[in-house]
């Protein structure tokens, strides 16, 4: 099966980089596109007594993580249509993506670390609620 539209759900980890090789591998034959999505880190769940911090904070969390979106997508060796920074729940943010942008295959890793334990949940719900391929990598 040709896969035209491939969504990788990554993480701001170097197994992001397996992510995106294995999405090239799938899609390059046939010429297709690659968006990449991941998760804002919420700077409250790191330190509540900071209120007055938060905001820079946030943005330097923002600027972090496209500066890693930036790095994937540069070093990907195919070019990257699309890369997103949502917040909130990722399951919700796949679908609508795959929904939206006409996304095909999605391609997920299965981390095994508990600061992946959102993902590894999300990839569930993703596995369970999508209307396109999932592809689970175990990282």
């Amino acid at each position: 099966m040709s896969y035209q539209h491939v969504l990788v759900a990554v993480a701001v980890t170097p197994e992001s980089h397996r992510l995106v090789a294995k999405a090239v591998s799938v899609v390059k034959p046939t010429g297709g596109r690659i968006s990449l999505l991941t998760l804002a880190a919420d700077p409250e769940l790191y330190n509540q007594l900071a209120a007055p911090m938060l905001d820079n904070l946030r943005g330097l969390m923002q600027e972090e993580t496209q500066l890693f979106l930036d790095e994937l997508a540069a070093q990907a060796g195919y070019p990257v249509w699309k890369t997103t920074i949502a917040s909130g729940e990722l399951s919700e943010h796949i679908l609508a993506a795959c929904e939206e942008h006409g996304v095909d295959l999605v391609v997920c890793g299965n981390h095994n670390q508990t600061l992946f334990n959102k993902v590894t949940c999300s990839a569930r719900h993703v596995v369970s609620a999508s209307r396109v391929d999932v592809l689970l990598v175990p990282l």
